[in-house]
């Protein structure tokens, strides 16, 4: 099990986002738009600068639903490989068998 503040702060980090999307997205526009004048685009560059930084997308890590556990995680599945593996020899996985050959 991972420790719990790492997946408390794993959530926090969810939520800013969540907050700030709308107002990266519309300053990350302004920034990209090369019609607008040089100083309005510096501008929003340092507006975009003054937010928080985990309201970034890529600061969110991916965790196993399970476990917390943050490497060898399956996007699909939402979880570890480890946790995958325990659930599934239980049949606790829909679609996941135990192989037997």
């Amino acid at each position: 099990m991972a420790k719990t503040s790492a997946i408390e702060k794993n959530k926090r980090r969810r939520k800013t986002v969540a907050n700030q999307a709308a107002k990266r997205a519309e300053l990350k526009a302004i920034v990209m738009n090369q019609a607008l004048p040089i100083e309005e685009r510096f501008k929003a560059t340092l507006k975009l600068a003054a937010l928080p930084r985990d309201g970034s997308k890529t600061r969110i890590r991916n965790r196993c639903e399970v476990t917390g556990r943050p490497r060898a995680f399956y996007r699909k599945l939402k979880m570890s490989r480890i946790a995958l593996r325990e659930l599934g020899n239980f049949g606790k996985v829909p679609g996941i068998v135990k192989s037997s050959w």
